[in-house]
């Protein structure tokens, strides 16, 4: 008898407690429904989270859209919007106090008409000073804005280190003031241009750069310019954590340049290489001398090319300066660190000897 009454108890509690639980859900809408929730205060943020909203806070203003309107062509690299309107865009900077912008020389290119979307959304008409496509660099004059933001704090590419922080600031896609974070992924890339020729050092980001971020800065934890994003490697056209930027000591020499004179001297002695696959193929280590300009520097030393008619090989210029030369990168940067109107001691080798000819660098771009 007593254990049919606690059997009975004990099925009747369970009963209540089973219908507790199925009622709950009804329970909590009625008392809950459309009550905010209590916020749950986030404490500080973390120094890495620090870093970035300061840098974005302080560079950003510095930072402009640049939009040309095309004869038809987009520059490589470059966004198109407008659904065909021959409208090209990209990302430049403040560079000084005097309205001087630093951009990519294919941002501009091929433009009729260049205007500059400040960050406080003012549109003002810009004037191309300078380009060069040998560096992928240009220079726009924005003097007739009344104000513009402070020049962007200057660092240096001489001391990078692979795994250091990195932050891009640009207009991906036309989306104006993004900002991305990532590492410096390598040093010393060499990123090749529409002039034909090869930037060295060049710094290698997995910061994300996606079209429309061409000459964004590149900056350090400190906020320091240390390089102006130029291109992205990419199958599909957008990022795929593989972006490159010219470095900023290269910027910092040419930019004055084009300001100055509206172009940048090309230091070469006036020969035509062969190209590295072509060396390669003939077992050649060097640069191998295809042609000789009439008149050149190059002409002058009685540097010798191939005979075409035989189909052997002149000169191969294997050193400057006491400097190896493996190939024609390393032979330009001699030529720039030396300078135009500079002589330089060349090694040669011709046949089984190798000889020393001195000539002079000389702006081949004119």
């Amino acid at each position: 008898m007593l254990n049919d009454r606690f059997a009975r108890l004990m099925l009747l509690g369970l009963a209540v407690l089973l219908a507790v639980i199925a009622a709950q859900p009804y329970v909590d809408r009625y008392f809950f429904s459309g009550t905010p929730h209590a916020i749950e205060a986030r404490g500080n943020l973390a120094d890495f989270e620090l870093t970035a909203t300061d840098i974005f806070a302080r560079v950003s203003p510095s930072v402009v859209q640049v939009v040309g309107r095309n004869t038809g062509t987009v520059g490589a690299g470059s966004q198109e919007e407008g659904g065909g309107t021959g409208v090209q865009s990209g990302t430049g900077f403040i560079w000084d106090a005097a309205g001087h912008v630093v951009t990519n020389a294919h941002v501009v290119s091929g433009t009729t008409e260049v205007v500059v979307r400040l960050a406080t959304g003012v549109v003002v008409a810009a004037k191309p000073l300078g380009v060069s496509e040998n560096y992928d660099l240009a220079v726009l004059d924005l003097s007739g804005a009344s104000t513009l933001p402070k020049p962007l704090d200057i660092g240096t590419s001489a001391d990078l280190r692979d795994g250091q922080a990195a932050f891009a600031i640009g207009n991906p896609f036309g989306l104006d003031q993004s900002l991305t974070t990532g590492v410096i992924s390598a040093l010393k890339r060499r990123l090749p241009t529409s002039g034909g020729r090869e930037i060295a050092n060049v710094i290698q980001t997995d910061a994300a750069i996606n079209p429309g971020n061409s000459a964004g800065p590149l900056l350090d934890s400190a906020g320091r310019l240390i390089g102006v994003n130029s291109a992205i490697y990419s199958p599909s056209g957008a990022n795929a954590g593989i972006g490159f930027a010219i470095p900023v000591d290269v910027v910092n020499r040419v930019v004055p340049e084009l300001i100055r004179n509206g172009r940048v001297p090309t230091p070469g002695i006036g020969i035509v290489a062969a190209d590295e696959e072509a060396s390669a193929r003939l077992g050649v280590e060097g640069v191998v001398v295809v042609r000789i300009v009439p008149g050149s520097p190059a002409d002058r030393a009685g540097l010798r090319g191939m005979n075409l008619q035989t189909r052997t090989i002149g000169d191969v210029i294997v050193a400057v300066d006491g400097q190896p030369v493996h190939r024609l990168a390393d032979l330009t940067d001699e030529f720039e660190r030396a300078g135009v109107g500079k002589t330089v001691q060349l090694s040669v080798r011709r046949g089984r000897a190798t000889t020393s000819v001195e000539t002079q660098v000389a702006d081949v771009s004119r």
